[in-house]
Parts: structure tokens; C-alpha cells; sequence
């Protein structure tokens, strides 16, 4: 269990400051539409004729939602029309169409996952033949890790089994608060019961890991009654919890915007709410991953970070590391090792540009050799907590000093605070320092200072 000393509120609120949350770098709002349709095409020949062998991980965006969660920042729509959502699925079927005899047929898929929106708002009937359709294009790997976000309102145990049969076997899903009021004031009414049943279905279905949400910084939140929340979800015992800062980016997402200002919880309440959470957690026996996530000791998640084996990318934490990610659907992301790809976001768009017989295309990014060095010292922070500065020369033929001398001075407001250790051949997180990770990570941010200046992208890091 890592020691975190004492959890010093002073010190996160000095720290308290809008920044990526590093699931890529260079981060998103580096993509620009000077990387086309024809660019992401020619990248996954290149890649397939000479990577013909290599795993490869798959996302699929469903966007569409019951009902609008008011905090929610995803890419969705709220609609009552089966119709709509099986158009959608028809055009998911045809981008896959599109793309698939470009590929190799030999390459493996190691790791899937469904995102949204809420991929359960499909009925089990179509979950079992948009999933039977994606498993007859591709080549799955027997050791196949596939995991779905739910929805455990309106979830039928036959959406879980439906999921089961088509090969999931990781389920996550939000709670973000049990308190009714809370849940009133965001728009999510779920029960604990419902909650309870869904997870008792992932388990008795051989779902082997479930990830529960939750939320800190929403309206009418205590540290009291988080703490209820908490302690009903240690009781739960899944084998993941993400503890999210709520982002409020209204300038992004207008709906936030309905919630009431005045019943936020102060920065100083907010960050009670996260040292109360973090305490009761690693009490209970989580291990603190970082960013945001804890793992039962057992759990992957845990074993790859105790390896050196963890890895990050646009779905999180992750025990594949080095697959090539093929995005599928609206706003998805794919994600090789040089070249980043995000499809339209209107849906319009979208399904213009799959009738073209054209990827989808919307925005992309081609890494330069510095973002492949900043890249790998970010991602080992991140994932392992410490950067190993040899090992990054030998990879990159650097000198890590001197390549970094203009960067390496801004750690020293973490080394002076006993956050940080430098030493010749690495840089590590020591302490409550993986309470402010991505503050640590910014600094080897060749990007960040330009897009701080130009407008508010970011939300605040604790």
C-alpha cells in the first residue's frame, strides 16, 4: 500500500489548477483539420503492411442517452427514438465495412471497449447484433479483455447477458453519489438497490472486474455525506472505483449550467470531500493507481503498475500497452503510434461522410520526434510514478538533462515540498506528490503554456 503521509489540504489547494488529464499526448486540443480523411487512411495501410502482426484495440462510441446527466462533458444526445439509434448502429456497421479491407486480417484484437453516450440504452437484441457483426469482422484474441460502460437505470439482466454472450467481460458504470438530493440536482436518480442488482448481475454472469464512478464537486455535496456514499461502496467491493473532480466547463457543455452554483461545495469542501475519500479508500484496501483510480491489490490495474507494465490511453488506464487504437463511431478517437484520428462529432456529418465512403475523419495529429520523447516521460509518470531517465536515453538516443533543461527547473516547487525526488537516474512521485500527478506531468508539456493563453480548456486538476 503506498504511504501518503499526511493528506495536506493547503498543499492540494496551491496546487488546485486547470490541466490536461493526459490520456494522450500531445492532448486534444493539439488536433487540428490539417490532418485529413486521406492522411488517417494512408496511415493504416503504412501501419498494416508493416505491422501486419500487431494487436490491435477497438472502440466503439454510441452516443445516444435516455436522459441528460447535467454534469456529463461526454460527446452524446439524449433521444426517445429507436429509430435514430438504429440508423446509428447501420452507419457504425458501414464504417467498419469501410475500413476493414485495409487492414490485416491477421491482426489480433486484445482489447475492446464500448463507449457513449450509454451503450446500454440499446435493447439486448441489438447489442447481440451490432456485437455478433463487429466479432465476425475482426480477429479476437482468446485472451481478449472487453469492457462496456452501463447504465444501471432502465438495465434489464438480459442487456448483461447480452453483453456476457458477445464476449464482455468488464463492465463499468457510474454512481457518482447515493444522496438523493444530489442526485435530484444532477438529474440521475439511481437507487443504491439498482446498483447493487446490477453488480450482483456482472458477477453471477463471470463478469471478472466491475469499475463503480463516483463524483466529487457536485451540488449539495458534504464531506458527511460522501462519506455515506463511500463507505456503501467499499461494502459493494468492486474491483475498480474512479473518484472524478467534477468539471464544470460550462463554456464547453451549456447544460452544466442548470445546476445550482450556489449549492457547489466550496474548493476547500471539495478537497476535504477527496482527502476524506482517498483515506477511506486506501483504509479499506485500494491501491491509489493515480489519477483518479483505485484497484483492489489483486486487480491487473494494480499488478501492471507494481511491473512497469500499465499504460494509458484515450479509455484510461490500461494493462495493453503498444496496441494500435481503431475508433469507431462518433467523435472516437483512434490512436497508432504516431498519428491521432478523431471522427466527426455531428451526426449529420458523420453520416455524410460514411455514405462518401470516406473515413470519418474530423480532426488528427502527426507526433513529432519530441512528442515521442515527451510522450514516454509523461505516460511513465503517469502510469509508473517515477521516470527513468536512462531508459529514455537509450530509447530516444538523449541526453535527458540536457534535453530537458529548460523543464526540469519546474519540478523544483515539487522536490522543495517533498512531492518529488530527482536523482541522477530518475525522476519519482514520493508521497501525497500522486495527488497532484498531472500538475508534475505538465511540466514536460511542450504545448500547455500556448493553449493556457489562448482560452480556458482545461479542467482544475484536484
Amino acid at each position: 500500500m503506498k504511504d501518503f503521509g499526511e493528506i495536506d489540504i493547503e498543499l492540494l489547494k496551491r496546487f488546485n489548477q486547470p490541466g490536461p488529464r493526459y490520456t494522450s499526448y500531445p492532448t486534444a486540443p493539439v488536433f487540428s483539420s490539417e490532418f485529413t480523411a486521406a492522411d488517417y487512411e494512408r496511415e493504416i495501410t503504412d501501419t498494416n503492411e508493416a505491422e501486419s502482426s500487431s494487436p490491435i484495440s477497438l472502440y466503439f462510441h454510441f452516443p445516444f442517452c435516455a436522459k441528460l446527466c447535467y454534469f456529463c462533458g461526454c460527446n452524446m444526445m439524449v433521444t426517445s427514438d429507436r429509430s435514430a439509434i438504429a440508423t446509428y448502429n447501420d452507419y457504425l456497421k458501414k464504417e467498419i465495412e469501410r475500413l476493414m479491407p485495409l487492414m490485416s486480417p491477421n491482426r489480433k484484437v486484445e482489447q475492446m471497449h464500448w463507449g457513449g453516450g450509454t451503450p446500454s440504452y440499446l435493447t439486448p437484441d441489438e447489442i447481440r447484433d451490432i456485437g455478433n457483426f463487429i466479432k465476425s469482422k475482426f480477429n479476437f484474441a482468446e485472451s481478449l479483455e472487453a469492457s462496456v460502460e452501463i447504465d444501471p437505470r432502465n438495465l434489464t439482466r438480459e442487456h448483461m447477458e447480452a453483453f456476457r454472450e458477445i464476449g464482455f467481460n468488464r463492465t463499468s458504470f457510474g454512481v457518482q453519489d447515493f444522496n438523493l438530493q444530489v442526485q435530484e440536482a444532477i438529474n440521475r436518480v439511481q437507487s443504491e438497490e439498482i446498483t447493487r442488482q446490477t453488480v450482483e448481475w456482472a458477477r453471477e454472469l463471470g463478469f471478472q472486474s466491475v469499475n463503480l464512478d463516483l463524483i466529487y464537486g457536485l451540488p449539495y455535496q458534504t464531506v458527511d455525506s460522501f462519506g455515506v456514499t463511500v463507505d456503501k461502496i467499499i461494502d459493494i467491493s468492486p474491483n475498480r472505483i474512479a473518484v472524478f473532480n467534477y468539471a464544470h466547463v460550462p463554456w464547453l457543455k451549456k447544460h452544466q449550467s442548470v445546476m445550482p452554483s450556489e449549492a457547489m461545495p466550496s474548493p476547500d469542501e471539495r478537497l476535504q470531500i477527496l482527502k476524506m475519500t482517498i483515506e477511506k479508500l486506501v483504509s479499506a484496501g485500494y491501491e491509489y493507481i493515480g489519477m483518479d483510480h483505485f484497484a483492489l491489490p489483486t486487480d491487473e490495474l494494480a499488478v501492471a503498475q507494481k511491473n512497469n507494465t500499465l499504460y494509458r490511453n484515450f479509455q484510461g488506464y490500461s494493462t495493453k500497452a503498444g496496441c494500435d487504437v481503431y475508433a469507431f463511431g462518433l467523435s472516437a478517437i483512434s490512436q497508432f503510434q504516431n498519428i491521432y484520428a478523431q471522427n466527426l462529432k455531428n451526426l449529420k456529418d458523420y453520416y455524410t461522410r460514411v455514405d462518401e465512403l470516406q473515413p470519418a475523419t474530423n480532426v488528427g495529429y502527426r507526433m513529432t520526434f519530441d512528442d515521442h520523447v515527451r510522450k514516454e516521460t509523461i505516460n511513465q509518470l503517469m502510469c509508473h510514478l517515477e521516470i527513468d531517465k536512462r531508459g529514455i536515453e537509450v530509447k530516444f538516443g538523449i541526453d535527458f538533462e540536457e534535453y530537458f533543461a529548460l523543464d526540469t527547473p519546474k519540478l523544483q516547487t515539487f522536490i522543495d515540498e517533498g512531492l518529488l525526488e530527482n536523482s541522477a537516474d530518475k525522476i519519482k512521485i514520493t508521497g501525497a506528490g500522486i495527488l497532484i500527478i498531472r500538475n508534475v506531468a505538465m511540466c514536460f508539456d511542450a504545448y500547455l503554456e500556448k493553449m493556457m493563453r489562448e482560452k480556458p480548456v482545461f479542467s482544475k486538476t484536484v
